[in-house]
């Protein structure tokens, strides 16, 4: 402190300049200076002792200049924030004025904050965290540039496409070879970067590739490729394409991609590779190299800066990797079972005759109905044909009993022993029962639509003329009317016996 105010009140009460500079412990020549300030200024005491000291001092030495000591931002601390998602440099900033003005000290204006960041960053060596957050988002595109692989026995050349991911913040990339650029192929790429990377990141930055991206229009959420979105939702990472015409929005894969084909395409652009195993070796072993090699203007590799500073970030991943799904749509059948790829699948009742959405995954069956997962089923394989029932899936009369070949047999001998006869030939068309349900369910349906009686006579009508008819037999012959002519108890003369000449060909049969 000064002690302007001090000084001056002494110098009013008649001390000499000696006395004052004893009292203050101020030089006589600082004592003098003060003196003639206010002399020359003509200051009064009742002035002097109403003005504070800064303004005091602003009177007494207008002409001296004030040099301030700036509060020195901590750069350190700043540079590990900015690892974290959310923080900026502009935040930082803020959070460093409004400390200063706790403290009450002078502190720097923005844009020298962030040009001594610069020279902070540029003198240690260090990466700029400013435009890229580690784990924050990983940029993918198919390259330009193809290779071949060749088909050692037929010497059959195929286009090899190449699949390029990088991290922005560090650069780390991965490289795949396809045979094609379709969904499955785009989706195993992914699931292999991410376990080249050993962890998820944020967000995945696609082009706008049809291949899983459906439409990206300017005001509308884009549309995704169903099992591409699956596939984001599994590893708990977001899809945002890029804008239309904005190569910008992915710039760090662009630059990788001239890389790309540079260091590894054209490095192996002699070689010849007679699998896509093989080429993706060779390609696995100059990405390594290319992620180790050392930066040219920093310290560190893509794969050091990676492992270092933004592995720690990236999200952990599944305990089981994705499983390329594909979705059919079926019918729900009279059974209430569907068929997909030759083996039937239970789903509730209620939704007889309705169209459901089924996913087919390598272990499951999951079927929807209007988005909602309606059944879910072991996936079956082996013999065609094979049941998965779920009981709770069977209206209430049908859950006393399973499907069977006595519960056909006494059903259809309710109806007529020409019907009995039928199905049990049916049944014994299949060298496995549950082949021929489907079948029995569908004549022995007949008797609703057309009666009992005429089911009856129709099935009659065919065992004279067909060794073993089936449901496409019977139903022509009741949709053309040729059992109306027919009673139950009917029976041929002899003279009549092969009044009927349109052959078994006219009802479905075989030639014989």
């Amino acid at each position: 402190m000064n002690d302007y105010k001090t000084i001056l009140q002494l110098h009013f009460d008649g001390f000499s300049q000696r006395k004052i500079a004893e009292k203050t412990r101020k030089s006589r020549n600082t004592i003098s200076a003060v003196v003639e300030a206010a002399t020359n200024s003509n200051l009064s005491p009742q002035l002097v002792f109403s003005l504070s000291e800064d303004k005091l001092e602003e009177l007494l030495f207008p002409d001296k200049v004030f040099i301030p000591v700036y509060q020195q931002p901590d750069f350190e601390y700043c540079h590990k924030e900015l690892l974290k998602p959310g923080v900026t440099l502009t935040l930082l900033y803020e959070e460093y004025v409004e400390q200063c003005r706790n403290l009450k000290k002078p502190f720097y204006k923005r844009t020298q904050f962030f040009d001594k960041y610069a020279d902070y960053v540029k003198k240690h060596r260090l990466t700029m965290h400013i435009n890229h957050k580690p784990a924050d988002r990983v940029m993918v595109d198919w390259d330009g540039t193809t290779m071949s692989v060749v088909d050692r026995d037929t010497g059959e050349i195929s286009t090899a496409y190449l699949f390029v991911g990088t991290l922005p913040f560090s650069m780390f990339a991965y490289v795949q070879a396809c045979p094609t650029m379709k969904i499955p192929d785009w989706i195993d790429c992914h699931i292999n970067m991410f376990e080249y990377f050993d962890g998820v990141p944020r967000l995945l930055i696609p082009d706008n590739l049809k291949t899983g991206v459906i439409s990206n229009k300017k005001y509308e959420d884009p549309i995704l490729n169903k099992s591409y979105q699956e596939m984001a939702d599994h590893y708990g990472i977001t899809i945002i394409p890029t804008r239309v015409r904005a190569p910008k929005d992915k710039a760090a894969v662009e630059g990788t991609v001239g890389v790309v084909t540079n260091t590894i395409a054209g490095k192996l652009r002699n070689r010849k590779f007679f699998s896509f195993e093989d080429l993706n070796r060779a390609i696995r072993k100059e990405l390594d190299a290319f992620n180790d090699k050392l930066f040219q203007k920093r310290d560190g590799s893509r794969r050091s800066v990676y492992e270092e500073e933004e592995k720690d970030f990236m999200n952990s991943l599944p305990e089981h990797p994705y499983e390329l799904s594909s979705w059919k749509i079926a019918t729900v059948q009279l059974n209430y079972h569907i068929q997909i790829l030759k083996m039937n699948y239970s789903v509730p009742y209620e939704y007889v005759g309705k169209k459901v959405d089924v996913k087919i995954s390598k272990e499951y069956i999951s079927i929807f109905y209007k988005g909602t997962q309606v059944s879910s089923h072991k996936r079956l394989y082996g013999r065609v044909g094979q049941y998965s029932t779920v009981e709770l899936h069977m209206p209430e009369n049908h859950r006393l009993y399973q499907w069977n070949a006595d519960r056909f047999l006494n059903w259809a001998k309710s109806i007529g022993p020409s019907v009995h006869q039928v199905i049990d030939k049916h049944i014994h068309r299949y060298s496995v029962e549950e082949q021929s349900y489907k079948g029995c369910i569908s004549i022995l349906k007949l008797a609703d639509k057309y009666t009992a009686t005429r089911l009856e006579n129709a099935c009659q009508l065919a065992l004279e003329h067909i060794p073993n008819p089936t449901y496409k037999n019977i139903r022509l012959i009741l949709e053309a009317g040729q059992d109306e002519a027919r009673t139950p108890t009917h029976t041929e003369s002899t003279s009549d016996k092969h009044a009927l000449t349109r052959g078994s060909a006219y009802y479905g049969g075989k030639r014989s």
